[in-house]
Parts: structure tokens; C-alpha cells; sequence
């Protein structure tokens, strides 16, 4: 009896020990945490490289920046300014306290508080960005910023009250400079983003 038993029950066991694995695999397919988990360690590197891009992209906006500004000052300030397109667009060297048109030049510090507060949204936005087209027009706006506060916080006359280096000048149009340029390029790329429904984190709304 014992060895009809041993015989018979052969098969069941190994069915049995076979089926062990099966359950296990959806008993895991079906853990609520475990799929959040993976799919958080999956997003992890892709929104480290999103940052990388901003911070480089910003990176290179304010080197260029600063460089043109040093550039400018040192050869061309108190200068004549220098033709590229004939009337079209000159060089120009002049000292703006204030924004374009050189409205507001009684407030710089405003316009040095408003500039801050922009770097510290974009940082803070950082954390959540996924879209590479959005870490590209962040990193934009964020080295046109810092160009732009550097100057306030470090030339004349005082700190926090710093005349910006603007020198571009187009015709019938106000001097500007890398920075600004940046910034503008940055919030043009940010409208196109919005219009298309892409949001900093990847998702993209379809209308």
C-alpha cells in the first residue's frame, strides 16, 4: 500500500513543487509596491540626466555671458560703438539699471529680487523635471538669470543696485546682452512647450 501510495503520489508532488514558482511569480506580479518601486528606480536616472542638462545648459549661458561682458567692457566702453550691420546692428557698450528701454532704473534692487526668486523656482522645479525640451529652456532661463544678478550684485554702484552690461544693439530696438537673450530664447521654448501640452514632468495633455 505504502508503494501504491509512492507511486501515485509521485506525480501530484513534482505538479505540486512545480506550481510553487507560479504562484510566487503572481503573487509578485500582484504586490501593490513592488511595481511603483521598480518603476521609481527606472525613473531615478532618466530625471538625474534632465538635471544634468539644465545645470550644463545653464552652465554654458552664463559662461557665455560673462565672457562677452568682459570682453565688451574691456575693448569697447567709452568707446564708438562698432557697425556689424551697418544702422542694423552696432556694438554698444552702456550701463542699465533698470529693464529694457531702461524702464524701472529706480528699481534695481526689484528687478535683483525678482531675478533671485526666478533661480530658486527653476532649482526647486528641477527635482520634478522628466522632458528633456524643458530642462533645455530651464537651463536657459536659469544661466540668463544668474548672468544678469551677477552683474547686479557686483557692479557699480553698490551691491544688489549694479548697472547691467548691455551691448547688442539692433536698430530701433534696446541694447541687450547674452543674457537677456537666453532668457528670452528659454520663455519663447516654455510658450511652445505649454501650447503643445507637454508639462516639466514628461506628461503630455492631448486636447
Amino acid at each position: 500500500m505504502a508503494e501504491a501510495e509512492r507511486i501515485i503520489g509521485t506525480p501530484d508532488s513534482s505538479e505540486a513543487g512545480a506550481a510553487e514558482p507560479d504562484k510566487a511569480d503572481e503573487a509578485a506580479a500582484q504586490d501593490p509596491q513592488e511595481a511603483p518601486e521598480q518603476e521609481t528606480a527606472a525613473e531615478r536616472p532618466r530625471g538625474a540626466r534632465r538635471i544634468a542638462v539644465l545645470f550644463a545648459v545653464a552652465a554654458l549661458a552664463y559662461a557665455l555671458d560673462l565672457v562677452s561682458k568682459l570682453i565688451v567692457v574691456a575693448k569697447l566702453e567709452h568707446r564708438e560703438s562698432i557697425q556689424i550691420l551697418g544702422d542694423w546692428l552696432q556694438l554698444e557698450v552702456i550701463r542699465n539699471p533698470g529693464a529694457a528701454w531702461g524702464v524701472g532704473e529706480a528699481f534695481t534692487i526689484i528687478f535683483t529680487v525678482i531675478a533671485a526668486a526666478v533661480i530658486v523656482v527653476i532649482v526647486r522645479l528641477a527635482r520634478k523635471l522628466y522632458s528633456l525640451p524643458w530642462a533645455i529652456a530651464l537651463g536657459l532661463l536659469l544661466g540668463g538669470a544668474l548672468g544678469n544678478l551677477t552683474d547686479r550684485i557686483f557692479r557699480a554702484p553698490g551691491v544688489f543696485e549694479g548697472a547691467v552690461v548691455d551691448f547688442i544693439a539692433p536698430k530701433n530696438y534696446p541694447v541687450f546682452n547674452l543674457a537677456d537673450s537666453a532668457i528670452v530664447c528659454g520663455g519663447i521654448l516654455i510658450v511652445l512647450l505649454s501650447f503643445r501640452g507637454i508639462d516639466p514632468d514628461g506628461t503630455v495633455h492631448k486636447d
